[in-house]
């Protein structure tokens, strides 16, 4: 056992030090590279704070997040040493990676704060988790082999017609410089027979690379193929320089390390996805058509397009806000009732607000897109839709148009996500994506969507700061929590409870807090007297969390222990001065000593009222309900019952129990 360990070692220095030399040639990427700019910087401080907002604003800039700093820190470590449990679960969702094997990951491990955050690091293990682009990469490899729903829109066979290839087009010309150029010429084209001088499966190890399968270790020739390895591979090379594909033949045959190879392969899918991407906006966005909603299903749109799309998407522009005043403001003059908080004007308004009538009102725009059902298919809604018996799955003379219920800005980000895997978007437009991508049955970007919303929309509050900042982004937190109910994302629940937690005194007496909570109420099928609201356990919980936390930032426990021990102090010279039988002269009143308050009451009565209301002024604490607290301890302790008491009287006015 003791030599198994000896050669293991041995073994393990060997592989560090090729590592070490393939990095400092440059043929083998670090890690953990060294990153001393501005931005990394904010995102290492931000990581030591656990601040989200400022964590998810430096990822969403695009900054290197498995860096390190010049301690060789990275901000996956940071956020564990120090014990944000949210900001760790944030780097991880965002491809920080904590790998067991090597060195970064063993001191990510190792110096986490606690088991929680510990578990969670090891469920994020590499050999668990994915490359951000593998989901894309695996798609399209599935398209080689997939028959329904039908995609294919080009047939690609040898020259002996023994090995035939259902192809995409769109993904030829993206990928190769050759069929780019050929079927830019004649994008009619339905079959093409490869060249005599190639055989059919270097075409195929080939394709492959094109579709981004992982390339075979064993090139496939010898006995019963035809073909012998060395036939094979001077093929893969005679085709790769055909299509113009760099490096596929050193690709195949240098697997020897394993690191190596895995960031030959990673380096390989980035550089697919960035050639799909450039495409997707030379083509998909570049050619999409604005019309007017009431032309839209209008449109007409030739099967044999220069982009190859097989379908088309609407996505209609939401009404103009001053529409809606315009015909608010006719009712006005019709004498019909209005809604002021949409005009912001009295309800007596007169009809000469209107618009004058030869002024024409803009037309509702709509936006289509061309479309590729094979990249649409990702989503389990439009699979479902070309793989059936709808009429979106029959083949017409020109493009069907299928509405989307979106804005195109929104639909853009879907498209973008489905075609490039990635998906850069703000705060102002995170609860539409979320409304679209639970529609489409688009998981990993609904989860995005929330993850925006629950770090940028948490302004300055993050989990280990209970003040709330001036610099707040002001939101509708109750237009996300019923987003979170109808999506059922259980994450912006807890971060609709928390915000709500952390500043209830603003919310507690609004009509709108108390229609939340009954909506909450009603949640529960058949419920009982004595069932639970959701809502309310949950800020409770974050009620106490901001609390509990308030006395640990202000040093609670140790203030209680000191004043314990100044009490046994005292108690102690008490009894001392009992012991010796001290005599204790009274004071005159005429002295006009002062009381601990620091107030004279030997002083007129009316004298002592103005000493009292100028101490209040100078520096007098008062809890939510205007009453006087000693000390801040006081005030936060006073001021969690005072809230909680307005829960009960909000449970009792709803006639609720809980």
């Amino acid at each position: 056992m003791a030599g198994h360990d000896v050669l293991r070692k041995d073994q393990l220095e060997v592989s560090l030090h090729n590592e070490k030399k393939l990095i400092e040639e440059g043929v083998l990427k670090e890690d953990n590279p060294l990153d001393v700019s501005e931005n990394f910087r904010k995102l290492c401080e931000a990581s030591r704070r656990g601040d989200l907002k400022v964590c998810q604003e430096m990822i969403q800039e695009g900054v290197n997040i498995n860096a390190k700093d010049t301690y060789d820190y990275t901000p996956l470590i940071l956020a564990s040493l120090c014990g944000h449990y949210e900001t760790v679960q944030l780097l991880l969702e965002s491809g920080a990676l904590c790998e067991r094997d090597t060195f970064q990951g063993e001191r990510c491990l190792y110096n986490a704060l606690n088991d929680k955050i510990r578990n969670l690091l090891l469920s994020y293990d590499y050999s668990k988790s994915t490359d951000p682009l593998q989901p894309l990469a695996s798609h399209l490899t599935s398209l080689l082999y997939r028959t329904q729903p039908r995609t294919s829109d080009i047939v690609v066979s040898s020259s002996t017609e023994s090995d035939s290839f259902n192809l995409h087009k769109f993904v030829l010309a993206a990928r190769s410089p050759y069929f780019k150029k050929k079927l830019d010429a004649a994008p009619e084209t339905l079959a093409w027979k490869l060249p005599t001088s190639i055989p059919g499966p270097s075409f195929g190890i080939a394709l492959k690379h094109l579709y981004l399968a992982e390339l075979p270790r064993e090139v496939g020739g010898g006995w019963g193929t035809g073909y012998s390895d060395s036939d094979i591979l001077a093929g893969v090379d005679r085709i790769s320089k055909h299509l113009e594909i760099k490096n596929l033949s050193e690709t195949i045959l240098d697997n020897s390390d394993r690191r190596l190879v895995r960031q030959r392969r990673q380096d390989d899918v980035q550089f697919a996805v960035s050639q799909i991407g450039a495409w997707f906006q030379n083509n998909v966005l570049y050619h999409a058509v604005q019309t007017d909603t009431s032309k839209a299903d209008d449109v007409k749109w030739d099967r044999n397009n220069g982009i190859f799309a097989d379908i088309l998407l609407r996505a209609d522009e939401d009404e103009d806000e001053e529409e809606d005043i315009e015909t608010a403001l006719n009712k006005v003059a019709r004498g019909e009732s209005v809604n002021t908080n949409v005009l912001g004007i009295p309800l007596g308004a007169s009809a000469q607000s209107s618009r004058s009538p030869s002024r024409t009102r803009r037309p509702r725009k709509s936006v289509l897109y061309p479309c590729h059902k094979a990249m649409l298919i990702r989503s389990e809604f439009f699979m479902t839709m070309f793989d059936s018996s709808f009429k979106e799955a029959q083949d017409t003379p020109h493009l069907q148009i299928i509405p989307i219920d979106c804005s195109p800005a929104v639909l853009e980000i879907i498209l973008t996500f489905l075609y490039t895997e990635k998906s850069d978007f703000g705060l102002d437009i995170a609860i539409d994506v979320l409304f679209a991508a639970d529609m489409l049955f688009l998981e990993k970007l609904k989860t995005k969507a929330a993850v925006i919303i629950s770090t940028l929309g948490n302004g300055t509050a993050t989990g280990m700061q209970t003040e709330v900042q001036a610099d707040d982004i002001d939101l509708d937190i109750y237009e996300i929590l019923r987003a979170a109910w109808t999506t059922r994302v259980q994450r912006l629940e807890e971060f609709a409870a928390r915000y709500i937690a952390y500043r209830l005194e603003q919310y507690i007496d609004e009509p709108a807090f108390a229609e939340v909570v009954k909506e909450s109420a009603s949640r529960i099928q058949a419920r009982q007297e004595t069932d639970t609201i959701e809502i309310l356990d949950d800020i409770k919980y974050y009620l106490s969390e901001r609390f509990r936390l308030r006395f640990e930032d202000t040093g609670f426990d140790e203030a209680v222990a000191a004043e314990e021990q100044a009490q046994q102090e005292a108690l102690a010279q008490i009894d001392a001065r009992s012991s010796e039988n001290a005599q204790v002269q009274p004071v005159p009143a005429s002295k006009g000593v002062p009381t601990d308050e620091g107030v004279d009451m030997s002083s007129p009565p009316r004298e002592v009222e103005e000493q009292t209301e100028e101490m209040m002024q100078e520096g007098v604490i008062r809890t939510l309900d205007g009453d006087i607290a000693g000390d801040e301890f006081e005030q936060d302790a006073m001021n969690y019952q005072i809230l909680l008491g307005k829960i009960e009287g909000l449970l009792e006015n709803l006639k609720l129990d809980a």
